[in-house]
């Protein structure tokens, strides 16, 4: 399908009366993106992408459409071959600074308004369910292992597993919230170097703080305990759970995102070696206690 055409349909149910000037735009792996500009300085954007992925992600958006942090979804072509929504205007290079207050923002402003799911078909990837959130973390985990296996030992491996498959944090985990799932800075839109919007979601059925610790994982600067902990303490999902249990959740999430940056950006793969060694030393102290 066309852009053309998809102005024309634009044009017929009533987004938008003129298209002055069209912008392809660099996409995700799947995406392909198109800046539309009407002849009243408003800005579009139509996403093609597969039907299944594109659902996803037309739900979690009108599912919070009263979210400022996101697009506003325009139109969902019914066969969802496509979708419009607003254009999110902001630089989208990481800064590499101030990642404490960006996480704050991310909590107060994104993530503390996550709901629960009503009756949910299951747990994970939303175009492709699992039965439990262990099952999804696990399917990860080995996924993960895989990738990781020339730059860790086994007992690191085993570690994850242990942790991931752990009866107390799963006891954790009774109903999903639908989460925006690759919640990392590449998906981040900053204005004057803070964090003002979010785009891209692949929806997530899951637990809250999941999103938050992927957003800390995603760069590689500054993984600490204190600029975690900033974020965490304003997470309303995380009230009444412990530093331990966070701990071992970043553990967690670190191992996912050093499998994708074996993957994608490989030159970062000593910065998170080393926050590796510092989690797991505060992981296993605690255990040791």
């Amino acid at each position: 399908m066309d852009i053309k055409t998809i102005i024309d349909e634009i044009t017929n149910i009533g987004i938008s009366k003129t298209i002055v000037e069209t912008k392809q735009l660099s996409g995700g792996t799947t995406s392909k993106l198109y800046l539309l500009f009407d002849s009243e300085n408003n800005k579009y954007v139509v996403k093609f992408n597969e039907p299944h992925v594109l659902k996803a992600e037309s739900h979690y958006l009108a599912f919070y459409k009263d979210v400022d942090f996101l697009p506003d979804l325009l139109y969902t072509e019914p066969a969802y071959r496509y979708i419009i929504y607003s254009f999110v205007a902001g630089a989208v290079d990481y800064p590499r600074k101030n990642k404490k207050e960006m996480l704050q923002t991310l909590v107060e402003q994104l993530i503390n308004q996550y709901k629960f799911v009503e009756e949910p078909a299951g747990w994970g990837w939303a175009d492709e369910l699992n039965d439990s959130w262990e099952n999804f973390l696990l399917s990860r985990a080995n996924e993960s292992s895989t990738i990781l296996k020339p730059y860790l030992e086994k007992e690191d491996h085993d570690f994850v597993l242990d942790l991931v498959k752990s009866p107390n944090r799963n006891r954790e985990f009774t109903q999903p919230f639908l989460l925006h799932g690759d919640c990392g800075v590449h998906n981040f839109i900053f204005t004057e170097e803070k964090l003002t919007g979010v785009i891209d979601p692949t929806p997530v059925y899951g637990e809250p703080l999941y999103d938050l610790i992927y957003a800390f994982c995603s760069s590689p600067d500054d993984l600490t305990n204190e600029t975690i902990q900033s974020a965490a303490s304003l997470l309303k999902a995380y009230e009444n759970k412990n530093d331990r249990f966070l701990h071992e959740e970043v553990l967690i999430g670190l191992y996912f995102r050093m499998a994708s940056c074996v993957r994608h950006h490989p030159e970062d793969l000593e910065e998170y070696l080393n926050a590796w060694n510092y989690w797991k030393n505060i992981v296993n102290a605690a255990m040791n206690k």
